[in-house]
């Protein structure tokens, strides 16, 4: 049964705020994103974006912690699960295992997993996907910041964590910003992706 997006507002609004982590350039700035309230980097949020209402299909490239070339090319036609993360901020940590549940759970759904190191180099993203058994890929951000850019370019990325759900145009459909509360959350989210018509 499709869950409703006042479904996701009452997850929303009985998780507890959790902070996660920011960056020295995104530190207490506010965003104002359509008719949405601003907030705080790190404030957790859930945000369902109507067909109608979302932008542009992101268009983004970069290298993998194990030296592949990934384009946005690679996953139109089905769901993208993108996430922004570092090896370093706990929050990220916490919510590793969620997104690893996910990943296992729609892989073979159409749905892919992408993560997006914004701090760390190679070596590092692969140890902490070992120590965390995350076995889904992440473009290493750090040196020029080219996919992180793209898609800030079409919705808010303030946060780390901030988890992406990308529609099978690559448009985004969904945002979680700060620690994902559960694997549930996500599973909606993507759920009410999959349920769209291409």
């Amino acid at each position: 049964m499709r869950r409703s997006t006042p479904f996701i507002a009452a997850l929303a609004l009985v998780a507890v705020a959790l902070t996660g982590c920011t960056s020295s350039d995104s530190l207490a700035q506010q965003y104002r994103d359509g008719n949405e309230k601003g907030y705080i980097a790190g404030d957790f949020q859930v945000v369902e974006i109507p067909a109608a209402d979302r932008g542009d299909p992101v268009v983004f490239e970069g290298v993998t912690e194990t030296g592949e070339t990934v384009s946005s090319d690679d996953y139109r036609g089905g769901v993208l699960v993108v996430n922004f993360w570092y090896a370093a901020c706990g929050p990220c940590i916490v919510e590793a295992p969620l997104l690893e549940q996910v990943w296992q759970e729609y892989q073979d759904q159409g749905v892919a997993f992408l993560g997006v190191n914004t701090y760390d180099q190679p070596a590092t993203a692969l140890s902490f996907a070992q120590d965390n058994n995350v076995t889904y890929p992440s473009v290493i951000d750090v040196n020029d910041g080219q996919v992180k850019l793209a898609f800030a370019q079409v919705t808010p990325i303030q946060a780390t964590p901030t988890t992406l759900v990308l529609d099978r145009d690559g448009r985004v459909a969904a945002r979680v910003i700060g620690q994902l509360a559960s694997a549930s959350i996500l599973s909606t989210l993507v759920d009410d992706t999959l349920v769209e018509s291409s």
